[in-house]
């Protein structure tokens, strides 16, 4: 999820766990903790763009690291003195949620996370609610500006932090159950139009979960299709040849790589003398129009064979 969200949950465990405690420096506290996995950004500063796709929301997003971290980082707030009075068992509760519910939340969006990491490096994730989601978020705000501010220092502060809390977990639990909705619509549509497909991929895109698009995967291509909460309208079929066969001469762990990320969801075509690999996983924005026809989403990882016979990664996107 995006940063504020991630922030903003944190501050909601962060008011909940130790609020009573210290006050909103809880908070602010749960905020600060909750945003550590995400700076495995730093290492883009050291890392290229391909090693960065297993990288990010890697080790810093796994189970094992929220263990370890919520250990190190209550033994470091023992050490200080907003929360030195508060006992280990709480600093550690308090430091492990707001670690473990940023791996988790994320497990909810599209990217994937790598829960089980050193152990098996399985991108987990449910596809079940967009990256940017302000239904998920907008409760948690609401939530924590009621108990730190509206109802401050009154016997019912605690109740709107917990609220929030409730009502934005019953909204992932919902898209949950929405998701499996939506994979039944699509297995009757495409079975209807004789479509044998091996796997399926639903993914919502845009807030509120209203709009999705569903990934057929066959053995030369995909189908994708597109579907609307509030509309009975019957979107168009659209299929894209997977074109393995431009990826012959390619390095095989780069492929490897590329589509271990897309999770087996990808197409490949050829622009030039350079191949763009569109990952069905990660980005899906929907059929675009481009210069030479259309395209299965507007991102694309770019492929430029370089005069050693390697290929020099690197991405880019289709105008609007």
């Amino acid at each position: 999820m995006d940063s504020l969200t991630q922030a903003a949950l944190g501050a909601a465990i962060g008011e909940a766990v130790l609020g009573k405690k210290i006050g909103s420096k809880g908070a602010i506290l749960g905020a600060a903790v909750a945003t550590i996995p995400d700076l495995d950004v730093v290492f883009f500063l050291f890392y290229d763009k391909l090693e960065m796709l297993s990288i990010h929301r890697g080790f810093s997003h796994s189970i094992l690291f929220s263990i370890l971290g919520a250990l190190f980082l209550a033994f470091i707030f023992k050490r200080v003195k907003w929360t030195k009075d508060i006992s280990f068992q709480r600093m550690v509760t308090f430091a492990w949620l707001a670690l473990f519910t940023h791996m988790l939340l994320d497990a909810f969006t599209a990217y994937g996370t790598q829960l089980y990491l050193p152990f098996s490096n399985e991108r987990i994730g449910f596809d079940s609610v967009n990256v940017v989601d302000p239904v998920y978020t907008i409760p948690l705000l609401i939530g924590l500006v009621g108990s730190l501010l509206v109802f401050k220092n009154k016997p019912s502060q605690a109740i709107f932090n917990q609220i929030g809390i409730v009502v934005s977990s019953l909204y992932l639990l919902f898209t949950l159950g929405h998701k499996s909705q939506v994979e039944n619509h699509f297995q009757s549509s495409f079975n209807k139009q004789n479509i044998h497909y091996s796997s399926l991929l639903t993914m919502p895109v845009g807030i509120a979960n209203i709009n999705w698009y569903g990934v057929a995967k066959t053995t030369d291509g995909i189908y994708l299709q597109k579907y609307s909460s509030f509309q009975n309208e019957n979107f168009p079929l659209e299929y894209f040849p997977t074109n393995n066969e431009l990826l012959d001469d390619v390095n095989p762990e780069l492929v490897q790589l590329m589509k271990w990320f897309a999770k087996g969801f990808y197409t490949v075509e050829k622009d030039g003398d350079q191949l763009l690999f569109y990952n069905l996983q990660v980005d899906m924005r929907g059929v675009v129009k481009t210069k030479s026809g259309k395209s299965p989403t507007m991102g694309y990882f770019i492929l430029k064979p370089k005069k050693d016979g390697s290929f020099q990664f690197s991405s880019g996107t289709h105008g609007k």
